[in-house]
């Protein structure tokens, strides 16, 4: 264990958030699982998605995640790409556990929350924003009025439900009581890569034998469009240039087609992961997505030591202090940008590049930011030993402010507003997810819906 680094716990974490999610409604038990798992993948039981989850942990970081995994109801929305809780999820955690959440996700998280408060059965509650919603749900039909109700939403229950909020990028909504700060770090072995391409740079090595690539899920929201467009604009200002494509999703048929139609040197390849060797030997990634809130193939990139060529936009905004970034801001200085990479060679990360790329700079980023360095070191010595901490942080008993009781009225409309079926469908909920439903209780061993959430018919 010693030769682990312990930079991969964070990323567990964050990756166990959407890895863990139950997916076991009666009808759509299978369907639902091969929307969200790879290769049409689904489980017969908890146990056997337990069982899968830590196997992929373990294949990736190589020693054994021997944490608690718990399980809650949910359902899959096809619609918004995202898994729903079903039921009120706080209840899932026992009392005596309930210290410290982190809600990744919060918005979407509690869009249709209907249960406790979180900030009052946690001593401290803070979100991580990872996606601009509001980007994904412009592009949509009617997506402008999509859009304003759900920047009113989002408000409300990021305010309601949440002590602190971290947003990774200015990229995403605006939110109350949060800040911009990116809490993600890449995988060591991406910054392995990047050590071994520099070592091969010392010794006069060839580190980097091809030119340009961009990979990512083949969807248009994901910078395809902006891609073709600043291609096929400039096409005769980047001939010869020649980019090769790694990826699959529901547009690659289209995404294609366009290409072909356009005439633009693009070779599509299926994709892989990141870290595959064939990946190794370029030079030049060109990410044009102004959709994502903090790019991980650009982290991952300039990890591994090469340029990458990006908008400027407030999601690259971390990525501007690395010499290797080249952003532009026209399609000209696009071009300008390719023509500089492709003609020179990336600069070698310092140590201190190399560092605040890491997951254990992240973590550090994130205990500062989220307050909770200030809240552990608080606490406060047991049974007089003073190496024995109590892991328990106590909440305030100061009479409530202004804030606190204008947070507390927003939750109440929130719980009455999703209390009501018709309101709830409305807006998008899955029908009969306010509560969760007898196939779940079944899967999950759970008290029966009946039991649960009683109806009294007097």
């Amino acid at each position: 264990m010693q030769d682990v680094p312990p930079l991969d716990i964070p990323e567990l974490l964050a990756h166990l958030v959407k890895q863990s999610w139950p997916l076991f409604d009666h009808l759509g038990v299978r369907r639902d699982q091969e929307l969200v798992y790879p290769n049409n993948l689904s489980f017969s039981s908890p146990e056997a998605q337990e069982a899968y989850i830590r196997n992929w942990l373990e294949e990736r970081v190589g020693f054994k995640a021997d944490f608690k995994i718990s399980f809650y109801p949910g359902k899959f929305s096809k619609e918004r790409r995202s898994i729903i809780p079903a039921g009120d999820t706080s209840q899932f955690i026992p009392s005596k556990e309930a210290d410290i959440a982190i809600l990744e996700e919060p918005e979407h998280l509690n869009w249709y929350h209907h249960g406790k408060r979180w900030t009052d059965k946690f001593n401290h509650v803070v979100g991580i924003v990872h996606t601009n919603y509001l980007e994904y749900i412009k592009r949509e039909k009617n997506g402008a009025i999509q859009a304003f109700l759900v920047k009113h939403i989002n408000n409300m229950v990021t305010r309601a439900y949440c002590h602190k909020v971290l947003r990774l990028s200015a990229a995403t909504q605006d939110l109350p009581k949060s800040v911009i700060c990116n809490v993600h770090g890449v995988n060591p072995k991406f910054l392995r890569i990047g050590e071994k391409v520099a070592a091969e740079r010392v010794h006069g090595q060839q580190a980097f034998s091809k030119g340009a690539y961009f990979l990512g899920k083949m969807v248009w929201a994901k910078g395809y469009r902006e891609l073709i467009d600043l291609l096929a604009k400039h096409k005769s200002d980047l001939e010869g240039f020649k980019l090769d494509v790694y990826g699959n999703g529901e547009d690659s048929q289209e995404v294609q087609s366009v290409a072909k139609k356009l005439d633009l040197n693009l070779n599509f390849l299926r994709g892989r992961d990141h870290a595959d060797d064939s990946l190794h030997e370029y030079k030049v990634f060109v990410n044009p997505s102004i959709s994502d809130v903090l790019c991980t193939a650009t982290a991952e990139a300039l990890a591994m030591g090469k340029f990458v060529i990006c908008a400027d936009h407030p999601s690259n905004e971390f990525f501007r202090a690395f010499p290797n970034c080249l952003t532009y801001k026209t399609s000209e200085d696009f071009v300008s940008r390719v023509k500089e990479a492709m003609a020179s060679d990336p600069q070698p990360l310092t140590p201190e590049q190399r560092h605040n790329l890491s997951w254990e700079a992240a973590t550090h980023r994130f205990m500062e930011y989220s307050e909770l360095d200030k809240i552990l070191s608080n606490e406060e010595p047991m049974n007089g030993d003073k190496a024995i901490y109590s892991r328990k942080i106590k909440k305030s008993m100061s009479m409530p402010s202004l804030s606190d009781v204008v947070d507390g009225g927003l939750a109440f409309a929130h719980y009455c507003f999703t209390g009501n079926e018709i309101l709830r469908l409305t807006t998008g909920a899955i029908p009969g997810s306010r509560d969760y439903s007898k196939q779940h209780s079944v899967d999950l061993r759970l008290l029966p819906p009946q039991v649960q959430n009683p109806v009294y018919g007097w």
